[in-house]
């Protein structure tokens, strides 16, 4: 700090002629030195705009948004974002940027060099600030954090979008249908509804998803991983989120609820099967005969018949079914259980279209009309 003091004493061109006069040799770069980090500056301009970074001096101002800059020249690159200047472009794709750095980053996609290196798990990355936030995920370490509700993120950029949530902002709209989602990745991946575009392809059996994490559950089905289990009755599913649907069995919560009937049910889908009830509307029909039906899952048995496939078989006696349920009727013929009940007069039957027919002798119907 004592050289930079008595470097003060004369001016650049002063300490320049000094050191031709005198024969001596220039130690400028040693005598600027910064006190804080020790690093060399080549003169005294030099040193005193390096210390503006300690002292967190910031003297150049945008007019148009009040931001502040350490240096002038990197208000100017900023001043690009609000003239939408981008003067530097890539000469493989045109791509353009308002930063030269940004494109020479950008490059490294064509080339696929990826020179930044985890030295934990071993991903690579093309720049050394994404693999500073990947690090994040070894160290734990969240340093975003939403002061609304107290939630941590990696990335400032997962935090931004993430208080939109709490904003309700929406600004990223389909021009396909209008339904406007809170960051622009999710309407990317919407978009693939209309596109019809599934860019996760199972290796195993071929099968496309939209979604990375849809392909992910789906290749538990060749796996046969079954993380996720049931404490109350053990039962296994490849998701959490099918977990979760399976307990309201247990605590007998159904979230979806019809507004024509009131009818309740833990499943979305199968409250909106439901509701083509109401609508008369049965998109599924057989190629076979024209019969319609609401859910597919009923077509499907229904086939069945023109098949003749019968692949519900009772152990007990060998008879076959076309449908699950019907074989788990005949099997109370075994049992001997009967849980249909007659309210008017107590007697019991093993099916429950046998109870209808036998209500008509309580009501006077006609039994075969």
């Amino acid at each position: 700090m004592e050289q930079i003091e008595e470097s003060e004493e004369l001016s650049e061109g002063e300490e320049k002629n000094h050191h031709v006069q005198t024969g001596e040799k220039s130690f400028t770069r040693a005598k600027y030195s910064c006190p804080q980090t020790g690093k060399t500056l080549p003169n005294k301009k030099s040193l005193k705009l390096h210390m503006r970074v300690h002292g967190g001096e910031k003297m150049h101002t945008c007019d148009q948004c009040g931001k502040s800059f350490t240096w002038k020249e990197h208000l100017k690159d900023h001043i690009k974002i609000h003239t939408g200047e981008k003067p530097h472009t890539c000469d493989k794709c045109g791509k353009s940027f308002t930063l030269k750095e940004n494109l020479n980053r950008h490059k490294k996609m064509h080339t696929g060099e990826k020179p930044h290196t985890c030295d934990q798990c071993g991903k690579s990355f093309a720049y050394n600030q994404n693999l500073k936030i990947h690090m994040r995920i070894h160290t734990g370490e969240k340093p975003h954090t939403c002061d609304h509700c107290g939630k941590s993120f990696t990335r400032k950029y997962s935090l931004n979008e993430h208080t939109k949530i709490h904003t309700g902002e929406k600004p990223h709209t389909c021009d396909q249908c209008g339904k406007s989602f809170v960051c622009n990745g999710k309407l990317k991946i919407h978009m693939r509804i209309h596109t019809g575009e599934k860019p996760h392809t199972c290796d195993q059996c071929g099968k496309s998803f939209s979604l990375k994490d849809n392909l992910n559950r789906h290749i538990k089905i060749h796996t046969g991983e079954k993380p996720h289990t049931c404490d109350q009755c053990g039962n296994s599913f490849t998701c959490n989120r099918s977990l979760k649907i399976h307990m309201r069995i247990h605590s007998g919560e159904k979230p979806h609820t019809c507004d024509q009937c009131g009818k309740s049910f833990t499943r979305k889908d199968r409250l909106n099967e439901h509701t083509k009830i109401h609508s008369g509307e049965k998109p599924h029909t057989c190629d076979q005969c024209g019969k319609s039906f609401t859910r597919k899952e009923h077509l499907n048995e229904h086939t069945k018949i023109h098949t003749g496939e019968k692949p519900h078989t009772c152990d007990q006696c060998g008879k076959s079914f076309t449908r699950k349920d019907h074989l788990n009727e005949h099997i109370t013929i075994h049992l001997g259980e009967k849980p249909h009940t007659c309210d008017q007069c107590g007697k019991s039957f093993t099916r429950k279209e046998n109870l209808k027919i036998h209500m008509k002798t309580h009501t006077g119907e006609k039994l075969y009309s």
